[in-house]
């Protein structure tokens, strides 16, 4: 038994001299290994010719594509309720959770894909004991090993480097894509906020006609008690007042739906962002006169883009994984150890034994899988490239169609501001000469109908314009910016890495 030991230590001498050679080889095999990627090289598509915005108007002053603008543009309202509740709906909106959630399995799927090119080291240690009794003796026999193995499957047409590839351009979709889900809670939570707006100024020009109308009804009421007016003027002035206090339901649900919808954009229960909103404010208006001299290159800025260009990097990636199977596969294996009948000799050079193997496997007959496979994966890259294509003329026709809303937005309202100047004179004329007794009810409430519906248009009007900016600004890709990030309020965890 020892005669055995012996001769085996003795060969693994005589391993270790003949391992100089296999391990050249090996180094050798790992250079090449960093070489070769068959498959497409990724090269980003080119562009459509990005025409001049048929609705932007040339300036040299600020607009709303400047990198600043872009990346904090709500703040250019000075609406200090708006800033806090955007920042809330930052902290706790559950879409921007499952976007970050999302980006962190992404993150973990990359880490993947990178510990796939590596080695595996494994290691394991045994001690035994044997008892035998061939006679009358009890002959007890003990061993101890140790061992670290080694495998690693080379990759010598760069399938790992591909899928690598691939998973980086999925962890900078996925960042994109987390961006892209901030610009549209910012753009909802400021178009909720002008909803309640809106319907808090809405209330308030209703609350102010009913006034009007109940002076107007009250005055009715003397005038037919003197004599100076008929019960038809009474019905009439009644009607007219009822009407008007028939519009407020309607009014005050928009208003509720309005405090329910920022409260469920910031992850709230109903209710529960009342205070943060506060008592009635103004409209959000702009602090200066916007310019709309817009970059024809500004669609590079939406994240949306970005993550269609990043996808279809990560599918074209993928078709050179999938390329890869055709080609041999190369293993290495080996392995250092040591085997003693005793503790003390495990330390001994006789006692190490070491192994060095290769191996390689190549696909022959596999019924057409991987060509198949192949095939998918053009099919995935087409499929990237069209939606690449879509999402950049998507996104040409929301800034076109945005531009075209704040510019007649801003024009209606210019033209109800003037009408309503002229109603409120008409309606101050008329209350005075039905006073007077020059004229006839039905006239001075003519004009108040009139006064109430331009008011409400003019508010409603106002509103629009506030909304028509915000799309403009979310269909510039405002609310991020990888040139201003320094000054963008912490989304969470976005580490990149």
């Amino acid at each position: 038994m020892f005669t055995e030991l012996s001769g085996a230590a003795s060969r693994a001498k005589q391993d270790r001299r003949h391992l100089r050679h296999p391990l050249l080889a090996l180094a050798s095999l790992v250079v090449l290994a960093g070489c070769a990627s068959v498959g497409p090289d990724y090269r980003p598509p080119d562009g459509p010719d990005y025409p001049a915005w048929h609705n932007a108007v040339a300036s040299t002053h600020a607009t709303p594509a400047d990198a600043r603008a872009l990346a904090l543009w709500w703040t250019q309202f000075h609406d200090p309720t708006l800033d806090a509740l955007i920042d809330a709906a930052l902290a706790g909106n559950t879409d921007l959770k499952t976007a970050l959630a999302r980006l962190d399995e992404v993150r973990a799927r990359r880490g993947l894909a990178r510990a796939q090119q590596m080695p595996e080291l494994d290691a394991s240690a045994s001690a035994r004991t044997q008892a035998a009794r061939p006679a009358e003796t009890t002959v007890t026999t003990r061993s101890y090993d140790a061992n670290l193995s080694l495998s690693w499957e080379l990759d010598l047409f760069g399938g790992k480097r591909r899928a690598l590839e691939a998973a980086e351009a999925d962890l900078a979709a996925a960042q994109a894509n987390l961006y892209a889900v901030r610009v549209s809670l910012i753009a909802a939570v400021a178009n909720a906020y002008v909803d309640l707006r809106t319907a808090e100024n809405r209330l308030a020009v209703l609350q102010a006609t009913l006034d009007s109308r109940g002076e107007t009804d009250q005055i009715t009421r003397w005038r037919e008690q003197a004599g100076l007016a008929s019960t038809l003027d009474v019905a009439q002035s009644r009607s007219s007042l009822e009407q008007a206090r028939a519009a407020l339901p309607a009014v005050e649900r928009s208003l509720s739906e309005a405090r329910n919808q920022i409260a469920l954009l910031l992850g709230k229960t109903p209710g529960a962002v009342d205070a943060m909103i506060g008592a009635k404010r103004a409209l959000p208006e702009l602090s200066f006169s916007l310019a709309l001299g817009i970059p024809a290159d500004t669609l590079q800025q939406r994240p949306d883009v970005r993550v269609a260009e990043r996808q279809l990097a990560a599918a074209t990636a993928r078709v050179g994984e999938a390329q890869a199977q055709r080609y041999p596969k190369l293993t290495l294996s080996g392995s250092i150890g040591v085997d003693a009948l005793s503790a003390s000799d495990l330390f001994r050079p006789e006692a190490v034994l070491a192994s060095l193997a290769g191996g390689i496997a190549a696909p022959i007959f596999d019924a057409g899988r991987i060509t198949q496979s192949i095939a998918i994966q053009d099919a995935q890259q087409q499929q990237a490239l069209i939606n690449w294509q879509a999402t950049v003329l998507r996104a040409m026709h929301e800034v076109e169609n945005a531009l075209v809303a704040w510019r007649t937005s801003n024009e209606r309202f210019a033209s109800l501001g003037v009408a309503v100047t002229a109603a409120v004179q008409a309606e101050q004329l008329a209350s005075q000469r039905y006073a007077a007794g020059l004229i006839d009810l039905s006239v001075l409430l003519d004009t108040q109908r009139t006064l109430l519906s331009l008011q409400d248009q003019q508010t409603s009007a106002q509103g629009d314009r506030a909304t028509a900016l915000v799309n403009l600004y979310k269909a510039l890709g405002g609310g991020w910016s990888p040139d201003a990030a320094g000054a963008q309020p912490a989304v969470g965890d976005t580490r990149n890495d």
